[in-house]
Order: structure tokens, then sequence, then C-alpha cells
């Protein structure tokens, strides 16, 4: 991998680990505890793309996932000002849910689908924390996007 793509992927962990010792330290368990999952997740996948150097480029693909986050956390920010009931809230809801099919649901997928076509060629050990990876990562998402939608477009 070249200098900026590597470089870009030793940020991930420090800035996930950064944030997962802030839920620790502000939040409650009970509150935090998927998102605790998710970080260490991403930490361990991001570490060893950095550590072995290997499969950075596939690292990198899965900060698309990131896009959505924007209209995820501009989400919580409207609910936490009580605007749950205007225009820029449904907006966003429609912004979010597309975003979510095309930079979560469809990067996922799309990573599912390339480690699977490239089995052969990865390291088992990569390939198991890929896989594993993958399989946590996929039903967290396909359930947080069932709870949008039942919470923004099923009440």
């Amino acid at each position: 991998p070249g200098p900026p793509s590597l470089l870009t992927a030793s940020l991930i962990p420090g800035y996930f680990l950064e944030d997962f010792v802030d839920m620790l330290c502000n939040q409650k368990l009970h509150q935090s505890w998927e998102l605790l999952f998710h970080h260490s997740v991403v930490i361990v996948c991001f570490g060893i793309a950095v550590l072995l150097q290997q499969y950075v480029g596939f690292a990198l693909v899965a900060l698309l996932v990131e896009i959505n986050s924007i209209f995820l956390h501009l989400r919580q920010i409207l609910l936490m000002a009580n605007l749950v009931h205007t225009t820029c809230y449904r907006l966003n809801s429609i912004v979010n849910l597309g975003t979510y099919v095309v930079f979560r649901i469809a990067t996922l997928a799309w990573m599912t689908h390339w480690l699977f076509l490239n089995r052969e060629n990865v390291p088992p050990a990569t390939y198991a924390v890929g896989t594993v990876g993958m399989a946590i990562m996929t039903p967290m998402n396909i359930i947080l996007f069932y709870r949008l939608l039942r919470s923004d477009f099923f009440k």
C-alpha cells in the first residue's frame, strides 16, 4: 500500500480506541455495548491490516460506511434538540436511509462478496478475521437499519 493509504488506515484504530475509552468512561454499559463491540471489531481488523501492511485497500473500503455516520449523528442531534417533527428531521431521515443502503449495506455486501471470491488467495488467519468481522458487522447493521425504519418510518 502507498503511504497515504497506510497513514489513513493507521489513524482509524486510534480514533475508534479513543471513542471506545470515552464511551466506557461516560456512558452506561447497557447503552453502549453494541458500539463498544463494533469498535472492537474495527480496531482489530484495521490493526491487522496496518500491522501486516496487507489488505489496507480492503480496510479503507470499509470507511465508506462512515459517510452514512454523518446522517446518523445528525439524526441524534436533531432528536436531542427535540426537532423530530421538522422538515429538517424528515429530510435527514430520507437521506440517512438512502446513504445507509448505499454506503453501509452495499459496502458490506461488496466486502463479503470480495472476501468470498478471494478466499483461496487470503491466508487462513486473515480470512477468518475478515469473515468473523463481516459476520458481526452485517447483522448489526441490518438490525440498526430495521430500528431506523421502525422509528422514523413505521411509527
